[in-house]
């Protein structure tokens, strides 16, 4: 009979194999690789349209893994100065039509770009937990009650775009009802945020302030809210800070704490093959 730590054992290469073989099923059938062309607008950016198709414009290879590992950049260790300076082009298709939304299990389009990048770009990686520097969400007052602007919402997002794949779009505001019903906007200075569990507000939140954020407030369900925040300190702005905000709007806080963080560390990375 075996024993416990080599069950375990075993059960973890079955499901790096498993893992490892779904990857390799997800590729682009065709891929164009190319230098950002000078005569590109201002910005970068990337789009997913029917029929698998992916286009990126002006991307640096570091945006890509991004992308590709779902990843905020305090999650990527080891990676070159080029992979953020140099841009890219990049026009794919996938067989068949992945759904552009997926709210369950792997998203075919990510994983082919980890092929892509695997083919094109030469990537290897590998992930590691560390003990990093974190933020715990928290209530501002132990057993205090939310702040005025965040309320429970009835609307949950993920089962509406689950609808939507079957049903058709989701609904328009009606008559009285705010026009932003369902969905997350991280703007500059602002972020309006619906119809979601405040883990995402969270995961959100780690791009912003640049480490990773769990969500420890207790609170659950969905939620909504408008956030209006400085994002720089300026003497000309009354708008508080976004640390401000969150503790005098949502009555909510950001503390610093120490937590173990998933990271992908580069141990391999080249400038792409011409087409």
């Amino acid at each position: 009979m075996l024993s416990a730590m080599t069950r375990f054992v075993v059960a973890a290469i079955v499901v790096i194999a498993i893992t490892s073989a779904l990857a390799q099923s997800y590729v682009f059938e065709a891929a164009s690789v190319k230098p950002a062309s000078p005569d590109n607008p201002p910005g970068q950016g990337l789009s997913r349209a029917p029929g698998g198709r992916f286009t990126a414009v002006n991307v640096p290879v570091r945006f890509l893994i991004f992308y590709a590992y779902q990843l905020q950049a305090h999650q990527l260790i080891d990676a070159p100065d080029w992979t953020a300076n140099e841009r890219f082009d990049i026009v794919a298709k996938m067989e068949g039509d992945p759904p552009s939304i997926v709210t369950a299990g792997p998203d075919p389009m990510r994983l082919a770009t980890q092929a892509l990048l695997a083919d094109r770009f030469g990537l290897r990686v590998r992930r590691e937990m560390r003990e990093l520097d974190i933020y715990a969400l928290t209530m501002a007052k132990a057993g205090g009650q939310p702040g005025r602007a965040l309320k429970p919402s009835s609307e949950d997002c993920a089962a509406m775009a689950a609808r939507a794949r079957t049903t058709g779009p989701v609904r328009v505001p009606t008559d009285g009802e705010p026009p932003f019903l369902c969905g997350q906007q991280f703007g500059r200075g602002r972020i309006r945020f619906a119809g979601y569990p405040l883990t995402l507000f969270a995961n959100g939140l780690s791009q912003t302030v640049g480490r990773a954020v769990v969500d420890r407030t207790g609170l659950a369900g969905n939620w909504a809210f408008d956030l209006t925040y400085a994002p720089e300190p300026s003497p000309d702005s009354d708008a508080p800070s976004l640390f401000t905000a969150i503790h005098e709007e949502l009555g909510l806080k950001l503390e610093p704490t120490k937590g173990s963080v998933e990271v992908l560390i580069v141990e391999n990375v080249q400038r792409p093959s011409p087409d």
